[in-house]
């Protein structure tokens, strides 16, 4: 059966056509430039509200930690915080994990819970964990779960930490992204498991890795055809470092390469193996148009930002600090066009909870390999 860019199994289908979405989504809310307005099920909107909940589309639940349903009718600003992820994009990545009946299965990220519904059907609600760090969506999810049939365990706790109470799991599942998987999920997956995870950093561009725990303890596999940009994993201290709006005694030197090359998903993914884990970005348009990358790493203060030099080609930079930010990022572009543009699934993971590390091979022989 195809359900847009999914293409599913006949059971995978079986499953989504009798989980119904609209118990675990009744409030979510409609962008609206910069601010987000909670819409639920009204007797003048019901149809165009029902289409919107059985589309293809990420809905937002909850921004800057507000869930839609807690919000005023005026809406509010901020970050979106969780949502109901795209269906087509949940279907890719429970076929990934081949889940089959009566196994155990490790849910990081209740969410809406609507997930967790999917993986009682596949594998009986008896053998679901689901965690999530905030009280807030697990006591909803937890009510919801049960009342539409058997429900999973649902449990408030840091999914970084995994489920230790309920392990050992012969599946596990992020539906949150992680720059490196944490130990306590290789812990807990049972050698031959399989682990479904996004890997994300700084850009928005994000991977999915499907991974087989060996008998040693390494969890080797591939990182599928679909980018994913899942909202982080929380854990511990929630504070980002700020990065400074600009500095002084900076070098300035000219670069051939736009920052808005990070915005292409097919690039930045190649990217993030590029930069240190501790570094974060943020970019804008200036109103000619004119499109400027700031990059910062805290962990040593470098700075760089990089400016289009409209109606010029390239960018002007602008680096402070021990270490030239853009630089490494101008390589891996000349590096990934030199590589044709490889996809991101060609490359492989190979991960122990000490060192992970993702790996090209070219049709030539030769291989590169990236610590995450």
């Amino acid at each position: 059966m195809e359900r847009g860019s999914a293409v599913l199994s006949a059971r995978l289908a079986e499953v989504f056509l009798n989980v119904p979405r609209e118990p675990f989504v009744p409030v979510f809310y409609r962008r609206d430039e910069d601010r987000f307005t909670p819409w639920g099920r009204t007797d003048a909107e019901a149809d165009a509200w029902l289409t919107q909940v059985y589309s293809d589309d990420s809905l937002i639940t909850e921004v800057g930690g507000v869930h839609a349903e807690d919000a005023g009718p005026h809406g509010v600003t901020g970050v979106p915080t969780s949502s109901s992820t795209a269906p087509s994009l949940m279907a890719d990545m429970l076929d990934a994990l081949d889940v089959r009946h009566g196994a155990s299965v490790l849910e990081i990220g209740t969410g809406s819970g609507y997930n967790a519904a999917l993986l009682c059907q596949l594998a009986g609600a008896d053998s679901v964990t689901t965690v999530d760090y905030s009280e807030r969506l697990t006591t909803t999810a937890r009510t919801r779960l049960a009342a539409c049939g058997p429900a999973p365990t649902v449990r408030c706790a840091d999914g970084a930490e995994g489920a230790p109470g309920d392990a050992p799991f012969d599946r596990i599942i992020a539906t949150c992204s992680v720059r490196r998987i944490p130990a306590a999920w290789f812990d807990q997956c049972v050698p031959g498991g399989l682990m479904v995870v996004p890997l994300k950093g700084a850009l928005a561009g994000g991977s999915l890795a499907r991974l087989q725990k060996l008998p040693d303890g390494t969890a080797v596999g591939r990182i599928l055809h679909t980018p994913a940009a899942f909202m982080p994993l929380l854990s511990g201290s929630r504070e980002a470092p700020k990065i400074p709006e600009s500095v002084t005694g900076g070098e300035q030197r000219t670069s051939k390469v736009s920052g808005s090359v990070l915005d292409d998903w097919t690039f930045s993914f190649f990217a993030q193996l590029h930069m240190s884990a501790s570094t974060v970005r943020e970019y804008h348009r200036e109103p000619d148009g004119a499109h400027v990358t700031t990059l910062f790493d805290p962990v040593d203060d470098s700075y760089a930002r990089i400016a289009d030099r409209t109606p010029e080609p390239g960018a002007t930079v602008v680096t402070s600090g021990r270490r030239d930010l853009w630089e490494p990022l101008e390589e891996a572009y000349e590096q990934w066009l030199t590589l044709h543009r490889p996809r991101r699934e060609w490359f492989t993971v190979n991960a122990t909870p000490d060192r992970q590390t993702v790996s090209y091979a070219a049709p030539d022989g030769r291989a590169w390999d990236w610590d995450l």
